[in-house]
């Protein structure tokens, strides 16, 4: 079995479009939310979300090529050739059928679906774009990834909702894993801050009415009352280790075990004892063979929603025992919002960045304690801490968990 390593990462964030500033803005408590600037929130519940700022997609692709793609398309080839130009991979020297592309969005483009509805609806079918199929279905993060860089080994999409990024990078360490491929460009990326994506939201009860920025995503809060909707791409570069170093590479870390359940519960909540996801994180650890006192730091998936992070907390007191209250644990969404399909991919590179630089960014805005949500979130300010194995967790609508165990790289 491959051991598989991290040698690039790329992100565009509500508070950064690259893991430098993204990383930055986390360590300095940036909240990246502001007022809904994409359309007319009147008669909306939710005003606030956060927005990618002044990105300029012709700075990784060529004009042409940035119009045939959405949004999501073009946060994903952004993220990703930061990736691949971080971990210094080229592709000239490589056998492309040996790299692959596992980059996924939970929903793809809705702003083609609603602005090619409105084209239907008033002049017919026949103005319809003769690319919107294309333009709007999830896959193509990956497939513009893959023709842009000539990736020609495996090129798939994982749908499975808030935890699309995490299985996404899950799935593309079992391909190194079992030698289907030596590289894998993996992550998640999402665009859908739309007028139908927020009104189906609200209509859910699942955001923040909150129009405070510094209220309005408050994971493990007691005054919380939903997420914020993000947006932008979390994208990294795994490869077995046996490649890294055959060319050279840094090694930003081990990624050491995956876990992935379902709840077969309800198709919004978590099952209400955490158990799907605290059997997600048991199989991430036995995997490695890491014990639950062995786990310095959990980055939560934290919605700010009540049921998400009360059954949360009940998942990692079930997977760690005793040492549930010994764990740091922190909630990226705090600043940047619900990416969705990003979330995962996002999420991970905090998680890298954490191990990295020994340092576990606060849960902004949380302020009240909850009595039910008694576990150490970082309340306050981040702080400096010897990271040896860390979790990221996800728990996507349908019942979907994923888990990630990611290691200090020692050689």
């Amino acid at each position: 079995m491959n051991r598989v390593v991290v040698t690039g990462m790329g992100a565009i964030t509500p508070i950064g479009n690259d893991v430098a500033s993204f990383w930055e803005g986390l360590k300095a408590k940036r909240i990246g939310f502001g007022p809904i600037s994409y359309f007319d929130t009147t008669g909306y519940k939710a005003k606030v979300a956060g927005e990618v700022k002044d990105f300029d997609p012709t700075r990784y692709m060529d004009p042409k090529t940035a119009r045939r793609m959405e949004r999501f398309s073009q946060f994903a080839v952004a993220a990703a050739k930061q990736a691949i130009e971080d971990a210094g991979l080229d592709m000239e020297k490589e056998d492309p059928y040996r790299a692959g592309v596992c980059v996924s969005s939970g929903i793809g483009s809705l702003q083609a679906i609603e602005r090619e509805y409105d084209k239907l609806r008033e002049k017919g079918p026949s103005r319809t774009n003769p690319i919107l199929v294309p333009l709007m279905i999830s896959n193509m993060a990956a497939g513009n990834i893959s023709i842009q860089f000539g990736l020609k080994g495996k090129s798939i999409n994982v749908v499975t909702a808030c935890a699309t990024g995490t299985h996404s990078i899950g799935e593309a360490m079992r391909s190194i894993q079992h030698g289907e491929v030596d590289v894998m460009v993996s992550g998640g990326t999402e665009s859908s801050i739309t007028p139908l994506a927020v009104a189906g939201f609200c209509s859910l009860t699942a955001l923040s009415p909150s129009e405070d920025p510094a209220r309005a995503s408050i994971p493990f809060d007691k005054e919380r009352n939903g997420f914020v909707m993000g947006e932008g791409a979390g994208v990294v570069v795994l490869e077995s280790l046996e490649h890294a170093k055959a060319r050279g590479a840094k090694i930003y870390a081990e990624l050491v075990g995956y876990g992935a359940t379902s709840d077969a519960y309800h198709i919004t909540s978590p099952a209400e004892d955490g158990s799907g996801a605290a059997r997600a994180m048991l199989n991430a650890m036995n995997e490695a063979g890491v014990k639950p006192e062995e786990i310095d730091y959990i980055n939560a998936h934290g919605t700010g929603t009540h049921h998400n992070d009360l059954f949360e907390t009940r998942a990692i007191k079930a997977a760690l025992g005793d040492h549930a209250r010994k764990v740091k644990i922190n909630s990226t969404k705090s600043m940047v919002g619900h990416l969705l399909g990003a979330a995962g991919g996002v999420e991970f590179i905090t998680v890298v960045k954490s191990i990295e630089e020994g340092f576990i960014h606060a849960t902004a805005g949380l302020m009240i304690d909850d009595p039910d949500c008694d576990l150490d979130y970082t309340k306050g300010e981040g702080l400096k801490a010897d990271i040896r194995y860390a979790l990221t967790d996800s728990l996507g609508f349908g019942g979907h968990n994923a888990c990630l165990l990611v290691k200090r790289f020692e050689g």
